[in-house]
């Protein structure tokens, strides 16, 4: 087996696998190869341009099932586009005349890394594709290989990301405390805003894992306590297309009853119609690196809080985001067995030579493999018609409604 020498490297935001993901990387490569030697770049792309790494020693070897344990990252992420140049310079990164991918090239030929790991959602692996096809062009010899993470779970062709099923079972614990709001104060309207900016797949799961996990509990309808009490009533999300005063009557229905309303809203949701609101206005639309809309400065939870409030007659309008809470976790029974499955791929395809993103390739009959980096994007729509979403609605009373071009931008 050729001499080899790993480095690791998380990027974009986090999700509840990043730390699992090392933790398997580094137990792997321990069992089929424990004299290669290890690093993890700190800040994801901003520590390999600045040169930023730390050594996995024997101690973090023997001890790194501990990762399991914790949320976040170990060796930190950050949001650099190494094709983005002017932001490069901008933050400090690189110097004036300087492009990122050459300094990304020249650091990893510096500290003589052969197999490159990148653990991150479509930014992160289409950053790789262009560090990859960089590194052919100008005859480097590495091989990315990357693990996507993602806890919208719309990256293309992978069926399924890492992080995002544990983010749709935290965003549903985390509504289990919110939704008590709704006794609080008579007519309340309830925002739970979960993160999704083009793809309602965590919206629409979170819902889903809440709605089981309150089947499983007991009620006490003698007391005014039913299950309905509880009960999601809306589930907004970019890929439908959205009447709100047909909604808003619904609803109000449904306020007059119970004296409280729960509606689950994508951050994503209607959000290319808010902005184009706000360019109205004339307000600025601020955007990060990747020229992604900032969505918190949008902010569609309350977008939808306002109208909806005056539609259904709420005295109460509480806006909850399960964001950070959900993305933050450490990785759950059912994340961890993909990321273990994940990396031993990633590890095989590392020592063979073979670059790509590991994933169940919805190209090739969902076939666990290295799929070829400039096949990678983002932006996969959430299914709208799947069987389980539909009566989901169905379930709960709203229509299902038409298809509509996701909201926000790429």
């Amino acid at each position: 087996m050729p001499k080899h020498k790993v480095a690791m490297l998380t990027a974009g935001g986090l999700a509840p696998c990043l730390s699992s993901a090392v933790a398997e990387l580094i137990e792997r490569y321990t069992e089929l190869a424990p004299d290669v030697e290890m690093i993890g770049y700190l800040g994801g792309y901003r520590g390999l341009l600045l040169g930023e790494s730390v050594t996995v020693s024997q101690e973090a070897r023997a001890n790194a099932k501990t990762l399991h344990e914790h949320g976040g990252s170990p060796i930190g992420n950050s949001r650099v586009k190494l094709t983005n140049v002017a932001d490069a310079v901008k933050r400090g990164f690189v110097k004036e005349g300087q492009h990122p991918l050459q300094v990304a090239a020249d650091q990893l030929t510096k500290d003589g890394i052969t197999i490159l790991h990148t653990i991150g959602g479509d930014d992160t692996s289409t950053t790789a594709a262009d560090l990859a096809a960089y590194l052919a062009a100008n005859g480097y010899s590495l091989t990315v290989v990357g693990m996507p993470k993602t806890i919208d779970n719309d990256i293309v062709p992978v069926r399924q990301s890492l992080g995002a099923m544990t983010a749709a079972e935290q965003g549903a614990i985390f509504f289990e405390n919110v939704v008590n709001e709704g006794t609080a104060s008579p007519r309340t309207l309830l925002i739970h805003e979960v993160m999704g900016r083009n793809c309602g797949w965590l919206t629409a799961a979170t819902a889903r894992t809440y709605r089981e996990r309150l089947a499983n509990r007991a009620f006490l309808p003698e007391l005014n306590l039913a299950l309905e009490r509880k009960a999601i009533d809306a589930v907004y999300v970019p890929e439908m297309s959205l009447d709100i005063e047909a909604e808003g009557a619904r609803l109000k229905a449904i306020m007059d009853r119970k004296k409280s309303l729960s509606v689950f809203v994508s951050e994503g949701a209607n959000a290319a119609g808010i902005v184009e609101e706000m360019i109205a206005r004339g307000e600025e639309v601020k955007r990060d690196a990747f020229g992604h809309v900032q969505l918190d400065k949008v902010n569609v939870g309350e977008w939808f809080g306002t109208r909806l409030a005056k539609l259904v007659g709420a005295e109460r309008t509480l806006v909850q985001k399960s964001g950070y809470f959900a993305r933050s976790a450490a990785a759950n029974a059912a994340d961890r067995k993909l990321i273990r499955e994940m990396a031993h791929v990633a590890v095989e395809s590392g020592l063979s030579g073979t670059p790509g993103l590991i994933g169940h390739d919805e190209g090739q009959g969902d076939a666990l493999r290295a799929i070829e980096l400039p096949r990678v994007k983002g932006g996969k729509p959430f299914d709208i018609d799947a069987k389980w979403f539909k009566d989901m609605l169905t379930a709960i009373g709203q229509p299902i409604g038409e298809p509509a071009i996701a909201g926000g931008e790429h």
